[in-house]
């Protein structure tokens, strides 16, 4: 095995050294990286009408960074949290708009509850055959396999009618909680040695409430946690066709695949740590904090482990303080700002109020140090990412299911981007690449 990583390590620094490229050419050939420019803007890849994202006006003919607001199909999604959350679960509701592009009146919110509870389970035995089957600790991998599997189900796998997708991505959206908590469940049982849990969702029961249930060995929640999940759940429903899950499902959706290939493409974007597996370092780092600062409430000694972490010297030594500042957000993230209220909410309702501090202590003081490090073209404020990992340990959520939640919530906004994909484009999505190699001679294998 040593002689075979060995060959691997030769073979690794053949890779570094034919596939540098001089960053300079990035500069010359015109290339924006990330597909964004200096100023982080994104190249225009093309058209939506299920969401936008403000972090920018016009004043005089110059961008002016602005309060982020964040819109679905149209409506402010502060106002749609505000019209929903002391009456009702919103999941279903904004799942229906985000779709179908119109709030449901009551009648049919009725009718997609029921499609959706009607759509909540799994061919027979395939929680034992394909989830408890090489059970792993990554929740995300586990749920990229059910989703492929699923397509050995569907006799109608590789029809692209609209009809069709839509019935395939209503039945995702339906199963999505139960393949990760059971994932989640079988890596505790099997890895763990704990306790094997598995609880049928309920159809009178939301999405939230559903997820909370199964995940509890007595099945107990509040309402105040299926709430704040639910609310959780609907700000990361949808972002906009520019993050890097939702433009992989319009780039393999491009080309004609099937759906169940599609989300599995957007479910191995999403869980790199630069996406969806942002919340899970700003836990980390929260953790490191709390052990290396005697005094959370000392702002000098915050600011200075700050300043330690920017500096590589503490942490994970890559310089960066988690949950802070946005690719697309200036001044604000909207999503943090609806989130933090219902946080100190359960921060006291759970006794986290020391926590909730820190936490707020941090968002104030982070944008100070960062900036006296890097240039900022635009604002620096906590992002959704923030706060998102704390709400799911509050909830008692495990951290393998933080970017499977995630997920759950984000289907939703993949679905309604893979259909319109299918309705409006009718080409594949081929970026340019520009060659810089230079040409060489053959060379026989006896001269080499």
């Amino acid at each position: 095995m040593k002689k075979n990583e060995s060959y691997y390590a030769e073979y690794a620094q053949l890779c570094r050294e034919a596939d540098k490229i001089d960053p300079r050419l990035f500069d010359e050939y015109g290339v924006q990286r990330g597909l964004r420019d200096k100023n982080g803007n994104g190249v225009l890849a093309g058209l939506t009408n299920i969401a936008r994202i403000d972090s920018f006006k016009k004043v005089d003919g110059q961008k002016v960074p602005c309060e982020g607001r964040l819109w679905y199909r149209g409506y402010d999604c502060i106002e749609l949290v505000n019209g929903f959350r002391s009456k009702r679960y919103g999941f279903e509701e904004i799942a229906y708009l985000l779709l179908f592009g119109e709030l449901p009146k009551k009648q049919e919110l009725e009718q997609f509850h029921h499609i959706l509870a009607a759509n909540r389970t799994l061919p027979t035995n395939f929680t034992r055959d394909v989830i408890m089957k090489a059970s792993s600790s990554d929740i995300m991998n586990s749920l990229t396999r059910s989703v492929l599997t699923l397509a050995s189900y569907d006799k109608n796998c590789n029809d692209t009618s609209i009809e069709n997708v839509l019935r395939q991505c209503i039945m995702l959206i339906s199963v999505f909680p139960m393949l990760a908590v059971y994932g989640y469940h079988a890596y505790n049982h099997y890895t763990n040695d704990e306790s094997m849990y598995i609880h049928r969702p309920q159809k009178k029961l939301s999405t939230a409430e559903n997820i909370l249930m199964m995940l509890r060995p007595d099945k107990r929640y509040t309402e105040l946690e299926a709430r704040v999940l639910d609310i959780a759940l609907v700000l990361h429903m949808e972002h906009g066709g520019g993050n890097n899950s939702t433009f992989t499902t319009r780039v393999v959706t491009s080309s004609g695949s099937d759906t169940y290939s599609v989300v599995a493409a957007a479910l191995s974007s999403l869980k790199g740590p630069k996406h969806g597996g942002a919340n899970i370092k700003v836990v980390e780092m929260m953790r490191d904090i709390e052990a290396n600062v005697s005094d959370w409430k000392d702002e000098e000694a915050v600011e200075n482990y700050l300043r330690r972490i920017l500096n590589k010297e503490v942490f994970d030594k890559k310089g960066l303080i988690y949950g802070m500042g946005h690719a697309v957000y200036s001044l604000s993230d909207p999503r943090a700002q609806v989130f933090k209220g219902f946080v100190q909410q359960l921060a006291s309702a759970k006794g986290r109020e020391k926590d909730f501090a820190l936490y707020s202590m941090i968002e104030r003081l982070a944008p100070k140090v960062i900036s006296e490090k890097a240039r900022i073209y635009k604002g620096v404020s906590a992002n959704v990412d923030f706060y998102s990992g704390f709400v799911y340990s509050m909830l008692e959520i495990p951290l393998e299911l933080y970017t499977p939640i995630f997920a759950i919530a984000r289907i939703v906004g993949w679905s309604a981007h893979r259909i319109e994909e299918l309705i409006n484009m009718d080409k594949i999505i081929r970026p340019a690449y520009n060659s810089v190699m230079d040409e060489r001679k053959y060379v026989d294998i006896e001269d080499r």
